[in-house]
């Protein structure tokens, strides 16, 4: 049985580094390299979105949650699809127009400050470093139950598989990948998972029979933890360069509107389903070991048992793949801000300046952003492995990514008062009470869900952050009026000084 569950993950993971290759054909410039030409149509489009977001956390994670709290383990997953749903109807449209590759370019367009950029590219790049590592760590688990390996050897080479095809072909390796994963997630989920568990629980009816009333009440986790999820998850997801950088392959800006709303829409039946399947496990498979302390052995546990051995092996590839696609998207977003962002502003120091992704040399360019991405790669695999507790490093990140970028990115887009030296101080504001508000808790903490962990951090940075912003931008002198005139020809399309592909056009899918 674990040979052929195994054997198909195997077949998987081949493919995958096929993928590489097949990318590899179409990547000419950094453009191609990094977002895919900027040239995705609304299938490639609303499929790749929707595995960048739907990892672990969605996948095994929300079986769990269903397994646990019942119907209402549903809200992680549709945080995630309601920040989808929000930046792709809100922002994504402009953000497509700016033809630009970073989160801290925008910031750099909207108030031409370098403050502002170099802080919001070394926080995104810590990010997007620990985004990687996690999702690294969460497939490798698979992999030990599947083959037996040590867990450094899991990561090693399942690290190494999707470094390749990352490095191979960049964004539309990426790309052609994540098709597949997205297929795989929907089949294992709605056509496999779904049905084979609510058969051995009898139906919504016999599932009823056998759990409590509370399991299908929606606010059955709580509502403090449902507005957590949305705090964290939905806020989250409308700054994280891993996202914008999938907005930016749209081929215009009513794909990533309306392909993105498909993906959120999607995220939010694939939550329900989740939360569907841990329910009914809990039915068919009553007593889970380890379900308690850990809810991800739950998704596991409803391959192995309730499903046929081959149906088994193409659900563990659908977590696989869910994990793989948000380890591939942290990586090549690390390694767009590093070489973008970050590498400029440290030569500064050395009174160097540093014009990346010109298309000037486009080989040149390609060749440089490989190196990136394997470097960063390798560095990524190296934390999974070495660091004990990288979920921590990633929940530390995620704070400062919100309670302190937050408030300036979102700010600058909505806001035509706020400045360069208010967004700045937003930054500094929000980063510093996000942080000392954490060394606080974690301090005073008697369990790890009131240090690290706690959500407090966020709030508070988020609240010390909107006042710095608003403050600091009315007191002091608005954005200098050619940096907002050129902002707002960015905005309606008219200026693309950003690297654009001239190549042949791909058919639009």
């Amino acid at each position: 049985m674990e040979f052929i569950n195994g054997g198909i993950v195997a077949l998987y993971l081949a493919a995958m580094l096929a993928f590489g290759w097949w990318g590899k054909s179409r990547t000419k410039n950094s453009s191609d390299y990094l977002v895919a030409g900027r040239r995705l149509g609304p299938f490639l489009y609303t499929g790749t979105m929707a595995a960048v977001v739907l990892g672990g956390a969605s996948t095994v994670g929300g079986v769990g949650l269903g397994y646990k709290h019942g119907i209402s383990g549903m809200w992680l997953v549709v945080a995630i699809g309601a920040g989808v749903i929000l930046l792709s109807l809100a922002f994504a449209p402009t953000l497509q127009k700016l033809k630009v590759f970073t989160v801290s370019q925008m910031l750099n367009l909207r108030y031409g400050s370098a403050a502002a950029t170099n802080t919001s590219g070394i926080v995104m790049l810590a990010y997007t470093l620990m985004l990687c590592a996690t999702s690294t760590s969460a497939y490798a688990t698979i992999f030990v139950v599947l083959f037996g390996w040590e867990k450094w050897v899991a990561i090693a080479i399942g690290g190494a598989i999707v470094v390749v095809y990352s490095t191979i072909g960049g964004m539309w390796s990426i790309t052609l990948a994540d098709q597949v994963q997205f297929v795989i997630k929907t089949i294992g989920i709605f056509a496999l998972m779904l049905p084979f568990s609510l058969n051995a629980a009898g139906g919504l009816a016999g599932i009823r029979e056998r759990v409590g009333a509370e399991f299908f009440d929606i606010n059955g986790m709580g509502l403090q933890s449902i507005i957590t999820y949305f705090v964290v998850y939905t806020l989250g997801l409308l700054i994280g360069q891993d996202i914008w950088q999938r907005v930016f392959t749209a081929k215009t800006p009513k794909v990533a509107r309306w392909g993105g709303l498909t993906a959120g829409i999607y995220c939010v039946f694939y939550g329900a389903a989740g939360a569907l399947i841990g329910m009914a496990a809990k039915v068919a498979l009553p007593e889970i070991a380890g379900a308690a302390d850990n809810k991800d052995v739950v998704y596991a546990e409803v391959a192995t048992q309730l499903l046929p051995v081959a149906v088994g092996g193409l659900v563990m590839a659908a977590a696989v793949a869910a994990m793989m696609s948000t380890a591939s998207g942290a990586l090549i977003a690390a390694a767009t801000v590093a070489r973008t962002d970050v590498t400029p502003f440290v030569a500064s120091w050395f009174g160097k300046q540093i014009q990346v992704n010109s298309n000037e040399n486009p080989e040149h360019d390609v060749r440089a952003n490989r190196i990136w991405v394997m470097v960063l790669g390798l560095v990524t695999v190296a934390l999974a492995i070495l660091v004990d507790d990288v979920v921590a490093a990633l929940t530390i990140a995620y704070d400062i990514l919100v309670g302190g970028l937050l408030v300036a990115i979102i700010g600058g887009l909505l806001w035509k008062r706020g400045n360069g030296v208010g967004a700045t101080a937003s930054m500094a504001a929000g980063s510093l009470v996000t942080l000392g508000t954490m060394i606080v808790l974690e301090i005073q903490a008697e369990n790890k869900f009131d240090g690290v962990y706690a959500n407090e951090p966020i709030y508070f940075g988020l609240i010390a952050s909107a006042v710095a912003f608003m403050v600091v931008s009315l007191l002091t002198k608005s954005t200098d009026r050619q940096v907002i005139e050129h902002w707002n020809l960015r905005v309606a399309g008219k200026i693309q000084d950003a690297p654009v592909n001239t190549a042949a056009q791909e058919p639009t899918l």
